[in-house]
């Protein structure tokens, strides 16, 4: 397997998580996003994903992309330890707080949409970030209401999608010095997380291009 990936990216960063948490070799192969206009637009990048976005999984000849599809694929290809629960319920419940994120928080905070609000709409830095801490910040609050009443992890006492999705986005929050204190579920669920192997070696500092 190949995980076509930049250290900062937090889709990318929870691609890294799933297959480790699966116990899965694969080779990291860095797309830098800044880098001569951004590598992701080159076209032979653009040759395996489209969209021109991060991540893609190529496994056996085949080039996945969204990192929610790569995970539920991984799930089914390889189904153990699970990533989803095995009630119907449960997998609603995980879906539900992926697309909270990945759905609602993440389309209004990536690198694009920050770009676009000062090369294009004319925003400054500090109006760029008074954004993006209003958007993360409402996404918390009912993230923190979503993981009420939960275990360990987000959904019972092992990790799920829901974790995985989850600390890449607190990743964020610290790096953004969004004050974290109304979301005490969502820190003490990161801070286990973030305590597991699987966590800690997709980490964006221990990843190959980390810092450049």
């Amino acid at each position: 397997m190949k995980l076509y990936s930049y250290w900062r990216s937090s889709t990318a960063y929870r691609a890294r998580i799933a297959l480790n948490l699966k116990g899965l070799e694969y080779e990291i192969v860095p797309v830098h996003l800044l880098r001569d206009g951004g590598e992701h637009r080159k076209a032979d990048y653009m040759a395996l994903n489209p969209q021109g976005i991060l991540p893609t999984l190529e496994d056996g000849g085949v080039a996945l992309t969204q990192s929610l599809a790569i995970m539920e694929y991984l799930d089914e290809t390889h189904p153990t330890p699970p990533l989803l629960p095995a009630d119907a319920v449960g997998r609603a419940r995980v879906r539900a707080f992926c697309q909270a994120i990945a759905c609602e928080i993440h389309p209004l905070t990536n690198l694009r949409v920050l770009k676009h609000l000062v090369s294009v709409v004319g925003q400054g830095e500090e109006e760029k970030l008074a954004w993006y801490r209003h958007w993360t910040g409402e996404g918390l609050k009912g993230l923190e209401a979503m993981a009420a009443g939960s275990g360990a992890f987000v959904h019972g006492d092992s990790p799920t999608m829901a974790d995985i999705c989850l600390v890449p986005q607190m990743y964020n929050a610290r790096r953004f010095n969004i004050d974290l204190t109304p979301y005490p579920t969502l820190v003490r669920i990161d801070e286990t997380c973030r305590a597991l192997d699987a966590f800690a070696a997709a980490a964006p500092e221990a990843q190959p291009d980390a810092g450049t």
